[in-house]
């Protein structure tokens, strides 16, 4: 991944340490020093982790059909609610029928 090489953790690998991180502060056994220092490194990462998973959702496109019958894109805007139904159920009827093929990647 280009953050590895960058000499930050992927994805990935960011989200195991900060599951370790937090297992190990729950579990109540590090001194106050180690303590402060795990959460700073799961602050790090956990901000990492949401500027990540915030580029994916930038990259995702939505395939729909248009009027004329042919696939078009457009970038993917979620409904307040975090899914795409209730963007659905505010679309005029017409647009609603016609977008019943739409595909994400």
């Amino acid at each position: 991944m280009p953050r590895e090489k960058e000499g930050k953790p992927g994805f990935e690998e960011a989200l195991k340490r900060l599951e370790e991180i937090v297992a190990a502060m729950e579990g109540g056994d590090l001194p106050l020093d180690q303590a402060l220092e795990r959460y700073e490194e799961g602050v790090r990462l956990s901000r990492l982790c949401a500027a990540t998973l915030d580029d994916a959702e930038k990259r995702i496109e939505m395939l729909a059909k248009g009027g004329d019958g042919k696939t078009e894109t457009r970038p993917f805007t979620p409904a307040a609610g975090g899914d795409d139904a209730g963007a659905a159920a505010q679309r005029p009827a017409g647009k609603r029928a016609r977008d019943e093929g739409m595909f994400l990647l």
